[in-house]
């Protein structure tokens, strides 16, 4: 393993520091070599992320003909997890194991439940193509199975993960360790996208099947590089004689200060506003626009560039004093302007203008979420930072999951009543069900825009932070 960190810091020394923005994060204690490691759980986890919300959803709707309502409802099983971050989290820091590990038991486990679901999801397929001779409930239930399996898994080795980086980063430099980690994700998902959409661009049923196994293998395989000999033992972190924090008690203070409601309302409406969609991206390109698997399967990469691109903005507007709910409002506008743009793809026939829509949606969802985030980071008072942030993931998943669900079920709903004739003559093609769901982001995306106008302060009351800059370090994942 010394070999491996001597070989990964060697490399990076030949790359220009001016090309590593991140390469400040590197210290004594948390060399660059050990951070790199380190950060390969962080692309197994966005190696997961895309095969379940990119190229399965588009095959298991396409090319199997399962109803996205049910494929929308798997997709979102994942995130029944999400909620539960903060109390994963909350009890890593709070483990008691007479070897003194913390973080390691959950990233293991959690390492387990991903591999887990990959192994089930080829013999779902099978079931789910009519190859085999069982019930295709079977393939149903063995798929809802896999899907959950990977949520939870990957939600807690990410969490867990994410905390083990700041135990092994000094004070000083975490804020850089974790932002560092989480664009590592977003490499992971592009990386990814683009990987699978070359090996899937002959698609076979045998070829997916081969790639999911692949993905399981590797998956373990960068987990176990990450996490090998990262965390210290140390059995008076994990004594049961340390005092334990009521969660009650913080979550009453934090109700107690004064925005949190409309910030959360805010939260909820945007992340339901750039999420309907997630499910129905790729099918819409592959149905309306007719574009290859492979060719929607870089969509994801897509959505994640714009996401970078929106985060590097963000980052140097917030240092130079941005008000983080204008910037919020900024990306509900461009989401407002991307939706259009996929909107307005199907009857120009243009998948030039899809994949600018794409692009689009990434960037004005990278800026509504850096902005929100902000003003929840804002929120917190008397070091409640994490159970501010544990709030603004809570309320982000729980609606991004909602929203998943419902947009499958509107669009079929959508498409049944145009083909029987009920929504008039001139809706009656088979882009009428996405167009209903894109329409509905876009009026989630102004009822936004309301909830947090009230929250931008004056140009006349901003304050220069000029001192202060916005990091990805607390961005959950």
């Amino acid at each position: 393993m010394r070999k491996l960190n001597a070989r990964l810091a060697r490399s990076w020394v030949l790359v220009s520091p001016r090309y590593l923005p991140f390469a400040d994060a590197a210290t004594s204690e948390l060399p660059l070599g050990r951070l790199m490691r380190l950060s390969l759980f962080q692309v197994s986890v966005g190696m997961a992320l895309v095969l379940l919300n990119g190229t399965l959803n588009r095959v298991m709707i396409i090319e199997m003909g399962v109803p996205s309502s049910i494929v929308a409802a798997m997709i979102s099983l994942p995130l029944v997890f999400a909620p539960l971050r903060a109390l994963i989290g909350h009890r890593s820091d709070t483990h008691r194991s007479v070897l003194g590990w913390r973080r390691v038991p959950y990233i293991w486990f959690g390492s387990l439940l991903q591999f887990g679901g990959l192994a089930i999801m080829p013999f779902a397929l099978i079931v789910l193509s009519g190859d085999a001779s069982g019930p295709a409930w079977i393939g149903y239930v063995a798929a809802g199975l896999a899907f959950l399996l990977v949520g939870a898994g990957l939600h807690t080795t990410q969490t867990a993960g994410l905390a083990l980086a700041t135990d092994i980063a000094p004070e000083a430099s975490r804020p850089r360790v974790v932002a560092f980690l989480y664009v590592m994700l977003l490499f992971g998902m592009i990386g990814s996208s683009l990987i699978f959409g070359l090996l899937l661009a002959n698609f076979s049923q045998i070829r997916l099947i081969q790639i999911i196994q692949g993905a399981a293998a590797i998956t373990m395989a960068l987990n176990i590089i990450a996490l090998w000999k990262q965390e210290a033992r140390n059995p008076d972190l994990t004594s049961p004689e340390r005092p334990q924090r009521s969660f009650a008690e913080a979550w009453q203070e934090f109700r107690r200060g004064g925005r949190s409601s409309r910030v959360l309302v805010a939260v909820g409406f945007g992340a339901a506003g750039f999420s309907m969609q997630d499910i129905l991206l790729e099918p819409y390109g592959g149905e309306i626009l007719h574009l290859s698997v492979g060719a929607t399967t870089a969509l994801t990469a897509m959505l994640a560039a714009g996401t970078l691109v929106a985060f590097a903005y963000s980052a140097g507007a917030m240092s130079r004093g941005a008000d983080p709910y204008r910037l919020a409002g900024y990306g509900a506008l461009v989401g407002v302007v991307a939706f259009s743009a996929v909107i307005f793809a199907a009857p120009l026939e243009s998948a030039r203008l899809f994949q600018a829509g794409t692009v689009l949606i990434g960037f004005g969802g990278g800026l509504f979420a850096v902005g929100t985030l902000s003003g929840a980071m804002a929120l917190a008072d008397n070091g409640h930072s994490g159970l501010a942030l544990g709030a603004w993931g809570a309320v982000q998943a729980t609606a991004t999951g909602l929203a998943m669900a419902a947009g499958g079920a509107v669009r079929d709903l959508g498409n049944t009543l145009a083909s029987q004739g009920l929504l008039g003559p001139a809706l009656t093609g088979p882009s009428v069900g996405y167009g209903i769901v894109y329409y509905i982001e876009i009026m989630l995306l102004f009822v936004t825009l309301a909830a947090v106008g009230p929250l931008v302060r004056p140009h006349s009351e901003r304050r220069l932070r000029s001192q202060s800059s916005f990091g990805l370090a607390e961005f959950p994942g």
